[in-house]
């Protein structure tokens, strides 16, 4: 991991994630153009922060953790660039959903 993605600490509620990258091409090499491409809605995490304050104080832990993968609301979340890499962060309520590996 990059040095500068391992001294990103997200606040509160915060999560830092990668989204995945969207197919381009076939598996047979046929280009799919820009406009074809399907929004890609999926992602992993890679940061996430302590957790929400409650008013008495205690704290609410984020619902994920670092390297789920998660389902992304289609708008949303802080554009981040860090070393020429793209990364978004998401509240944790943001995010719609975790996706189990099989």
């Amino acid at each position: 991991m990059a040095a500068a993605l391992r001294r990103f600490i997200p606040l509160f509620d915060r999560v830092l994630v990668q989204k995945a990258e969207a197919i381009t091409k076939t598996s047979s090499g046929i280009l799919i153009p820009e406009k074809s491409v399907a929004k890609v809605l999926t992602g992993k995490v890679v940061a996430v922060g302590e957790g929400q304050r409650t008013e008495s104080g205690s704290l609410i832990p984020p619902a994920v953790s670092v390297g789920d993968e998660v389902l992304l609301p289609e708008f949303g979340g802080t554009k981040v660039t860090l070393e020429e890499k793209d990364y978004f962060l998401f509240r944790d309520s943001d995010i719609l959903a975790k996706l189990k590996s099989e």
